[in-house]
């Protein structure tokens, strides 16, 4: 019943690059849409 191939986390290897892929997926979709808010509040009303 012990898993050797278990981390810390509780993940096996395989799915901890799989939690990987979706959580930079994920933050790289957040990230491009706050960049896309930014340049439309910048075209709306410059801050500088």
């Amino acid at each position: 019943m012990s898993d050797d191939n278990r981390s810390l986390s509780g993940l096996t290897d395989g799915e901890a690059k799989e939690f990987h892929e979706i959580f930079m997926r994920s933050f790289l979709g957040f990230t491009a849409v706050a960049v896309v808010a930014h340049i439309l509040a910048w075209a709306w009303r410059p801050w500088f």
